[in-house]
């Protein structure tokens, strides 16, 4: 017998669970599934089936309309249960356009009598493929509803930009975890997101998760999700992100405020895409890539006793660094220009373009927030611009050199000598870490004084 030999759209590999009692049956459609590149999973009655789904998150299940005893069409409602998104195809010897009906009325996405031959297997799975990339780009699409993004544009002419975007797109086709460096601001996310579209996973799921915001207890929960009951407030099951970048992307943004307890269940699940939801004790794996970003100096936390030795090395087989954007400064004028172009399109606005006046003043800034304070100012000045021009009087008082250069002993504010002390040390120090060492303060009191500033 021969099989097709040409794997999904983009390689992409499906979780297939078949559910025959039949031994021949369930190694035929293995080995058609597994020579299409997808991973099969076979069982032969209803118990089975339904605790390997509690193991593991499936794509697609193939069921025997008889298993034995037990009517296979009850299987159907009874998986969805637990995976709404599994697709599921009927395989049957009774065919019947009653059958049919009944097994499409509880779920079943198709329906395919026995004998089948390889290429209707193929088919079906096609079109399921299709159906879960579309189900999770739309997904995805209600993610992001209501946060538009600039377009990226990677290129740059600064030599370490360059280095880190090069290094990113070499690795982003392996399975290797990305350990992305930068400070705050820097585009850290938005490069995690062209790793995942530049890798074979691009069909399929990009989840995000910001570490520092939530406490310990919620961000297990976020996570790898809880049952029903679990803690007060579970009213229902919360499958969790890890399920939810099942075959895609997970990445953990500040990854270094990952508290000490979780970080043991997450070098788990990192060697052995193993883990257990808060309140359950069966033992789930995923296929998820892992990708984590950081602002501070992730071995001086190693070194403090604030970051597991092990699990740094697990995360950081690929590290890229995004330098700050005073170092690079031969791209501010191209990466001002787009997102120019960018806030005056979200704005509704006419043409607009900068004076040489304002592109200097960017030049002399030192950018301690970098790329987002850079947007942030665009964005001010092209909503109070009513001409064509953006020019310096447009921009925010700090910007201005004049603004930038008071000694001690001018005739300003002790808040303004603060805030620009605060200002300059963020800008020259390599993490938020340093920064707060350096003006003798905690990194929350650091925090307070860059959200009264707007820094």
């Amino acid at each position: 017998m021969e099989y097709p030999s040409d794997a999904p759209a983009g390689g992409q590999r499906l979780q297939i669970l078949v559910v025959d009692d039949e031994a021949n049956i369930r190694r035929t459609l293995a080995v058609c599934l597994e020579t299409e590149g997808h991973h099969v999973v076979g069982v032969s009655n209803i118990a089975d089936a339904m605790a390997e789904a509690a193991r593991r998150s499936f794509d697609l299940a193939f069921i025997d309309l008889r298993l034995g005893t037990d009517d296979g069409l009850d299987l159907i409602p009874a998986l969805q249960s637990k995976s709404p998104w599994l697709k599921i195809i009927v395989i049957t010897a009774y065919a019947s356009i009653d059958t049919a009906v009944e097994a499409i009325r509880r779920g079943a996405a198709d329906y395919i009598p026995k004998p089948f031959t390889p290429a209707q297997i193929s088919l079906a799975v096609r079109k399921v493929f299709e159906m879960r990339s579309l189900e999770q780009k739309v997904a995805a699409l209600q993610e992001d509803l209501g946060q538009e993004h600039p377009e990226v544009d990677f290129s740059s002419s600064n030599p370490r930009m360059k280095k880190a975007v090069d290094m990113a797109r070499q690795a982003a086709s392996s399975e290797a975890t990305i350990l992305i460096r930068g400070e705050s601001g820097t585009g850290k996310t938005i490069l995690a997101r062209a790793i995942h579209g530049w890798s074979r996973r691009a069909a399929k799921a990009f989840r995000m998760v910001s570490c520092p915001s939530f406490s310990s207890e919620l961000l297990e929960s976020e996570l790898f999700g809880h049952i029903k009951g679990a803690f007060t407030g579970a009213i229902r099951d919360n499958p969790g992100r890890i399920a939810a970048s099942e075959g895609g992307t997970l990445f953990l943004d500040e990854i270094s405020d990952l508290p000490l307890a979780l970080q043991p269940k997450l070098l788990r699940f990192v060697q052995d895409k193993e883990y257990e939801r808060v309140g359950d004790n069966v033992t789930r794996k995923a296929d998820v890539r892992l990708l984590t970003a950081t602002n501070i100096d992730l071995e001086s936390a190693v070194r403090e006793g604030r970051f597991r030795e092990d699990l740094f090395y697990r995360l950081n087989v690929i590290q890229v660094e995004i330098p700050p954007l005073r170092e690079r400064l031969e791209d501010l004028a191209r990466l001002a220009t787009g997102l120019l172009t960018f806030h005056v399109r979200r704005n509704h606005r006419s043409f607009l373009v900068f004076s040489d006046e304002a592109l200097s003043v960017f030049r002399e800034y030192l950018w301690p927030v970098n790329v987002r304070e850079l947007s942030n100012v665009i964005e001010r000045a092209v909503i109070l611009c009513h001409g064509e021009r953006i020019g310096p009087e447009l921009l925010p008082p700090r910007l201005t050199p004049a603004d930038a250069c008071h000694q001690i002993g001018d005739p300003v504010s002790l808040e303004k000598v603060e805030e620009q002390h605060i200002r300059r040390v963020l800008a020259s120090a390599r993490s938020l870490q340093e920064a707060a060492k350096v003006l003798g303060i905690d990194q929350a009191t650091l925090w307070r004084r860059r959200k009264k500033y707007g820094i």
